[in-house]
Formats: C-alpha cells, sequence, structure tokens
C-alpha cells in the first residue's frame, strides 16, 4: 500500500477543511498533538519499567549465582553445626 502523493493529500486537507471548518481544524491539531505527546510518554514510561525490571532481575540473578550453596546446603549447615554445638557442651 503506498501513501498519498501531493494532489491526494492536498484533496484530503480541503476536504477537512470544508468539512469541518477553519475555527475546528487548530483545536483538532492541538488535541492530535496532545495525544501523540501522552502516547510518547506512556510508551517511554512502559519501556524504562521494563528495562528497570530488567535490571533488577540482572542483578538478582548475579546475586544468586555468587552464592555458592543453595538454600538446602546452607540450612543443613546451620543444623549440623548446631549439633556440633550441642554435643561440645555435653
Amino acid at each position: 500500500m503506498s501513501f498519498p502523493g501531493g494532489w491526494e493529500l492536498l484533496i484530503i486537507l480541503l476536504f477537512v477543511l470544508i468539512f469541518f471548518g477553519a475555527k475546528r481544524l487548530p483545536e483538532m491539531a492541538r488535541g492530535l498533538g496532545k495525544g501523540i505527546r501522552e502516547f510518547k510518554g506512556a510508551i517511554s514510561g512502559i519501556t524504562d519499567e521494563v528495562n528497570k525490571a530488567g535490571q533488577v532481575d540482572n542483578t538478582k540473578r548475579t546475586a544468586d549465582s555468587g552464592s555458592e550453596k543453595s538454600d538446602e546446603q546452607k540450612k543443613s549447615d546451620m543444623d549440623s553445626d548446631s549439633n556440633s554445638n550441642s554435643n561440645q557442651n555435653q
């Protein structure tokens, strides 16, 4: 599908001018501009949130991979430490 050329755009603009009038045209353009601005702001906000979530996820993965022992291994280590302490006290 091709975009309208010069004459087609002129006819479309003339039709819009006749249909909506000269007074409504600037209001419509202003509203369209505000809508586009809000849309771009929402898109950039979503992009920022996705990037932050990715950074947090990567940071969490790095921290998790840095600890060599799993939670189960840590629990068993604590259990063995507490058993050895109780045996020493007897």
